[in-house]
């Protein structure tokens, strides 16, 4: 990287590829890093990592990274000093990294039992940068699909005519886009199939729904219905998702998730 910064410390920049897109329950399958000296020297760092958990076929169709790829290779407990050394005493950088990256890897940092303290350092997420100086509102994507000027912005009429036109001209454009509105959405919208629920937050093991997340994480959904109720109660009625919601409901009501068998 060719640049004009001033840099004070190291500026790491940092990516990391796993077995999906939900900060609280999917795991690093690899990590690179490319620390940048003040010197100006260049020095990096990669490695895969075994998940501990199946990787789903959506996300190896992103990434290229299968279960047999990694299943030999260190779990994140086991290079997680390497990774925090390494990383000490930078800034961090990176695409999406404060809203996905960093908290991803600060949830590895522990499970690991390790605490990865970013206090100090300062982040500058690049694609904060091109949404800041490349606007992805309405008005922008007209004037980019379309060519026209979004002269009634903000007025709920003007704003649904145009979005209706700018999804025509996505259609127009891009040829390979499916017209059937179910493909359109899975090629949009991936779902895990290992996710009971639109958010990860009930996950498929062995045909059971397993909590992924609070003080009964790893135990299955019928477990906790049969000695915890009061639980399930607390969600329903606590600030989640409402898929969730609607999952945790259905077991209260006697119906438990039933895994579809491709």
């Amino acid at each position: 990287m060719k640049h004009s910064l001033r840099l004070d410390k190291p500026l790491a920049f940092f990516d990391l590829e796993t077995t999906g897109t939900s900060v609280m329950t999917d795991r690093i399958v690899e990590i690179a890093i490319v620390k940048y000296l003040p010197s100006g020297a260049a020095v990096s760092y990669v490695s895969r990592v075994n998940p501990e958990m199946p990787i789903p076929s959506a996300s190896t169709a992103i990434h290229g990274i299968s279960d047999t790829d990694v299943v030999f290779e260190p779990t994140f407990k086991n290079i997680g000093k390497v990774v925090r050394d390494f990383l000490a005493g930078c800034d961090l950088s990176g695409y999406n990294v404060r809203r996905f990256d960093l908290p991803l890897l600060k949830k590895e940092f522990e499970r690991a039992g390790m605490v990865f303290d970013s206090t100090g350092a300062r982040v500058v997420d690049v694609q904060t940068i091109f949404h800041t100086r490349e606007p992805r509102d309405l008005s922008a994507a007209y004037r980019y699909y379309c060519g026209k000027e979004h002269t009634g912005a903000h007025g709920a009429l003007a704003d649904v005519e145009i979005t209706a036109e700018v999804f025509s001209a996505q259609l127009e454009r891009y040829a390979d886009l499916p017209r059937d509105i179910g493909q359109l959405e899975l090629l949009v919208h991936p779902r895990n199939p290992l996710w009971v629920d639109e958010d990860g937050r009930l996950q498929w093991e062995n045909g059971e729904a397993v909590f992924m997340f609070g003080k009964y994480r790893g135990k299955t959904l019928r477990e906790v219905l049969r000695t915890d109720p009061k639980y399930l109660g607390w969600i329903v009625g606590g600030e989640f998702p409402e898929s969730t919601k609607q999952v945790v409901r259905l077991a209260l009501s006697g119906t438990l998730p039933v895994q579809q068998r491709e």
